[in-house]
C-alpha cells in the first residue's frame, strides 16, 4: 500500500504537480491509483508525449487486453458522460 513519501501523492505531490498551478476555472481529470488500468494509462500518456508511437501503440494494446474480458461501462452511466462532459470543458477551456 502507500506511504507518506509515495511519489506523486498529496503528502509527496510530485515536482511537476498540476495543483497549485490550476486556474480556478480550468478543468482537470484524476486518474487515482486504485484504478486498476492507472499506471497503464499514465505510461501511455507519456510514451505519446515522447513521441515514442510504437511503445505507445504497444501499451494501448495491453491496456485493451486487460479491459477485453471486462464488461463495458454502459453509455448511460454518470459516470461515463462525466468523463466526456470534463474532455469536452477541457477543449473548449483551452480554445477560450
Amino acid at each position: 500500500m502507500s506511504t507518506d513519501r509515495t511519489l506523486g501523492s498529496k503528502s509527496n505531490p510530485s515536482k511537476f504537480d498540476c495543483y497549485p498551478d490550476l486556474a480556478d476555472d480550468e478543468p482537470y481529470f484524476v486518474i487515482r491509483a486504485d484504478d486498476p488500468l492507472s499506471n497503464a494509462l499514465v505510461e501511455l500518456h507519456a510514451y505519446i508525449g515522447a513521441g515514442q508511437a510504437g511503445a505507445a501503440h504497444n501499451k494501448l494494446a495491453e491496456i485493451m487486453e486487460l479491459t477485453r474480458d471486462r464488461p463495458p461501462r454502459p453509455s448511460d452511466s454518470p459516470k461515463y458522460r462525466e468523463t466526456f462532459a470534463i474532455s469536452s470543458s477541457m477543449e473548449k477551456w483551452r480554445e477560450g
